[in-house]
């Protein structure tokens, strides 16, 4: 086997659209830079996400200079929407957590509830370093997370994405396979390691930036979603169930909350620290 590289780096502009591969990133304390930085809501606030909308995956979203975004979507003039004026802030739910953020403007609510079919509004976590801390139980107190489920980045690793396939083709749904590793957005993909090691890892580091690695990620139905069509099926969640589970949660990947900052570039060493 391989000594362990950093195989690829992802970032999701729009929390649950798709968005793009830089071949590098810079880290901040609360995640990727850009990442997650935005989240379609309810005009009661609550998120959507692709568990209510499968069709977000057919939309994407492209950073641009400033902290700007571009959006694109089938059907739709693309968008771009600036980082909104700090002229007041709305409170929108991301689970059970109430964060406080900037609305996008009518423009930008306008395009998402054309795509979606339903009143939407997009909004932009203004201050990250303030607004929602990450979970007492797993976290220190100053730590703080953008609008991504629970953790500032996600690692996934090539080795158990090959062993989930291979099983997902010896079972009864074997002609959805093999999946692709953007059925699970991750923020960083790793090479070189043995399948499922990341379950065990408490420290790591990639380049020169450390991570801790609090707990394995619990997957929803988002990773039924075929992220080209919108269209779902059993798979991975039948297979996870069956052969990957960590107590009642069905597992692929591993949470990460950096220690330190700086740039991650694909081709970075990766180091297994616990």
């Amino acid at each position: 086997m391989s000594d362990p590289v950093l195989n690829a780096v992802h970032v999701y502009p729009v929390k649950s659209v798709a968005g793009c591969a830089p071949g590098e990133a810079a880290v901040e304390p609360w995640g990727l830079a850009g990442d997650r930085r935005w989240v379609l809501t309810e005009p009661d606030g609550r998120q959507i996400t692709q568990r209510q909308q499968p069709r977000l995956a057919l939309a994407s979203a492209r950073p641009l200079p400033g902290g700007g975004i571009r959006l694109t979507a089938p059907g739709l003039e693309p968008l771009d929407v600036e980082v909104p004026d700090e002229i007041g802030t709305v409170t929108v739910q991301i689970f059970r957590d109430k964060v406080e953020a900037v609305p996008a403007g009518a423009d930008a609510d306008a395009w998402a509830s054309d795509f979606l079919g339903v009143e939407a509004r997009l909004n932009h976590l203004d201050a990250p370093e303030h607004r929602r801390p990450i979970r007492p139980d797993f976290a220190r107190p100053d730590e703080t997370v953008s609008f991504a489920d629970a953790y500032p980045l996600l690692l996934t690793t090539t080795a158990s994405l090959d062993a989930l396939n291979s099983l997902i083709a010896q079972g009864d749904h074997a002609d959805e396979g093999p999946l692709p590793m953007n059925r699970f957005r991750p923020n960083v993909v790793v090479d070189g390691v043995a399948p499922w090691a990341e379950d065990g890892w408490r420290r790591v580091r990639i380049g020169e930036i450390d991570f801790r690695a609090p707990q394995p990620s619990a997957r929803c139905v988002i990773t039924t979603t075929d992220q080209r069509t919108a269209e779902r099926g059993k798979e991975p969640l039948r297979t996870l169930a069956r052969h990957h589970r960590i107590g009642d949660a069905l597992v692929f990947g591993q949470n990460l909350i950096p220690e330190t900052t700086g740039t991650l570039r694909v081709g970075d060493p990766v180091e297994i620290l616990e």
